[in-house]
């Protein structure tokens, strides 16, 4: 389960595009952050994914992954160009298909390979042609379903909605958001040739003029019990209200937002309907990563918790220059997964009500986020007046290198800066971390879930499975046995 949302330009007070995902899976399942370089290939080489081998690019760009720890895909990134792409699970009825290339193998073959929206669209659904799409999704315990995707560039984005082999896509306006849920009607742009008549035949509509893809391919139970339907509704009331005013901290407070029936007991009671979802019911999953995007010309800015539930983690800054700071590179995805434990051992720590003062922790990182958006802004306002005109003139003059009009100068000042503010961010969330567990710690408070049965029974079993002296390296000989296959 999982939501994403985007508002272009014509909806944010400066022309930039806001974009963001929560990724929502088992609880359990380390979502790493990885930046993986440009590298050329070179001809006739292959590629193997999560479960299938492909024919390799000659060239793949830098991308910025946050990936489930297991597969070869993510599920929602970004890459040197400032194209994003958040992907969600959507179910319909097209049967199933054998094990090929997963929604987030789709999603990362999509940034390495392309450098707009409408070419990521056409790449994934030519690969959808060719491939197909199928496999198992789940972590410890098998989950199956399509894929919809929000992809989003500097200037223009898309939605994308799958069932099976077959598609429909619509070019957004302003504001848009996907969930675990087709969306698209019979107002698409582009289509699969055979998308209308495959539902004609399969007797799910009368003729051509009665088709609407989401009623159509639909699996209306799943669908139903999947909470998309609140979540979206929620998502898409806030930014109508906020259209024109929408920034990035606007889309940081929308992936915090829990219903009106859990906020305030989110560490007591599960939510499906809740943007910032909490496990702890025999049906549904928990965010386990959590990301926010801000796009303009050629300078992006990025929001990243490094961690799951982002009502309780810290929202920090990256970008996509010389250091790494809460990015890992391929061969550090031990190191990328300690950094999610050791967040995630505040999130278990919380359930067990052994912080002593969570308030006090949460005004501290409050206070945090605060400092750095007073930073950020200041950075933002600089990179705009720096990077963005030299890109708009590269444009229209037809070079190739917008960054070679800016002053060198300039760049190497803003890059010490951005530096400046990652490693801050990161510094401060580390002391706060290490200054909470130990208090923890030190109190020696029992472990004690509040809550009902079932969530009490749900937290104990998963907590054992993730943190017991026999299973705390399960997710690591998970990751390497994938990585040695």
């Amino acid at each position: 389960m999982c939501d994403t949302m985007v508002a272009l330009g014509n909806s944010t007070p400066d022309g930039a595009v806001i974009f963001a995902k929560n990724s929502d899976r088992q609880p359990n399942e380390p979502l790493l952050t990885i930046r993986v370089p440009r590298k050329k290939h070179g001809p006739g080489r292959k590629l193997k994914c999560t479960y299938i081998e492909i024919d390799q690019a000659e060239e793949t760009f830098e991308t910025l992954l946050l990936k489930p720890s297991w597969m070869w895909g993510a599920e929602m990134g970004a890459n040197e160009f400032g194209l994003n792409i958040g992907n969600e699970a959507v179910f319909t009825r097209e049967k199933q298909g054998p094990a090929s290339l997963l929604g987030m193998d789709l999603l990362r073959l999509a940034l390495e390979r392309c450098q707009t929206s409408r070419e990521a669209l056409e790449l994934i659904t030519s690969l959808l042609e060719q491939y197909g799409q199928g496999g198992n999704c789940g972590y410890e315990k098998p989950f199956h379903y399509h894929n919809s995707f929000l992809i989003a560039d500097p200037h223009s984005a898309w939605v994308l909605e799958t069932a099976g082999c077959y598609w429909a896509a619509q070019e957004v306006k302003d504001i848009r958001v996907i969930s675990n849920r087709l969306s698209i009607g019979s107002d698409f742009d582009l289509a699969h040739p055979g998308l209308v008549k495959n539902a004609v035949d399969k007797g799910w509509c009368k003729s051509e003029a009665d088709f609407h893809f989401a009623r159509c391919y639909s699996r209306r139970l799943h669908t139903f019990f999947s909470g998309s339907k609140q979540r979206s509704s929620m998502i898409q009331c806030r930014l109508e209200q906020e259209k024109g005013r929408i920034t990035l901290e606007t889309a940081r407070a929308i992936m915090r937002a829990h219903d009106k029936n859990t906020a305030g007991k989110q560490f007591q009671k599960a939510s499906l309907q809740s943007v910032c979802m909490h496990a702890g019911s025999l049906v549904g999953d928990h965010t386990t990563g959590s990301y926010v995007a801000r796009l303009m010309g050629g300078s992006h800015t990025y929001l990243i918790t490094g961690a799951s539930t982002p009502c309780l983690a810290l929202y920090k800054p990256y970008w996509l220059t010389g250091g790494n700071s809460i990015a890992f590179r391929p061969g550090e995805e031990e190191q990328a997964l300690n950094f999610w434990l050791k967040r995630e051992r505040l999130h278990r720590a919380v359930l067990e009500n052994r912080v002593p003062d969570l308030e006090a922790y949460l005004e501290q990182r409050d206070r945090i986020e605060a400092e750095i958006d007073r930073c950020l802004d200041e950075v933002v306002a600089e990179l705009d007046r720096t990077v963005v005109p030299a890109v708009q003139r590269t444009r229209s003059e037809g070079h190739s290198l917008g960054a070679r009009y800016a002053s060198a100068l300039d760049l190497e000042s803003i890059e010490e800066q951005q530096q400046e503010i990652m490693d801050y961010a990161l510094g401060t969330e580390e002391e706060l971390l290490d200054q909470t567990l130990a208090r923890a710690a030190e109190t020696g408070l029992p472990a004690k879930i509040k809550g009902g049965p079932v969530f009490r029974w749900y937290w104990k079993k998963q907590n054992a499975r993730l943190f017991s002296a026999g299973e705390t390296a399960s997710p690591a000989e998970r990751l390497w046995k994938e990585d040695c296959s």
